[in-house]
């Protein structure tokens, strides 16, 4: 069980770097439009590729955790991207985090620490 640890942690770098490039993509590009032309000029916007990339490894990690670890233990540890979530909005969108969203975030980790154990 203590090989599913850095497993989920990893697997929660990639997918959250998939959500920051995804944001990044879409800030790159033009205005959304449900149109042929928009999602064709993704083909050739770099940080969408990198999404997409992301987003790959993240699943093959998945699977493999999928594979070799109980659900009820794994899937409540995807939950650590929360918290990557929340350090990537303050250190790449120099967002503001509030004290109560941080009170949630700490929560989710508590629940990932007794999930784990």
């Amino acid at each position: 069980m203590y090989k599913l640890i850095p497993l989920a942690l990893l697997q929660s770098v990639f997918l959250c770097g998939g959500q920051v490039l995804l944001k990044l993509a879409m800030a790159a590009s033009g205005p959304f439009s449900w149109s042929w032309k928009f999602f064709r000029s993704q083909l050739t916007n770099w940080w969408f590729l990198l999404c997409g990339i992301s987003f790959g490894v993240a699943t093959v990690l998945w699977l493999y955790i999928l594979k070799h670890f109980p659900f009820s233990v794994a899937y409540p540890l995807s939950c650590i991207s929360y918290a990557l979530g929340m350090v990537a909005a303050i250190v790449v969108f120099h967002e503001q985090v509030s004290w109560t969203q941080w009170l949630g975030v700490v929560l989710i980790m508590g629940g990932c620490i007794l999930v784990a154990r």
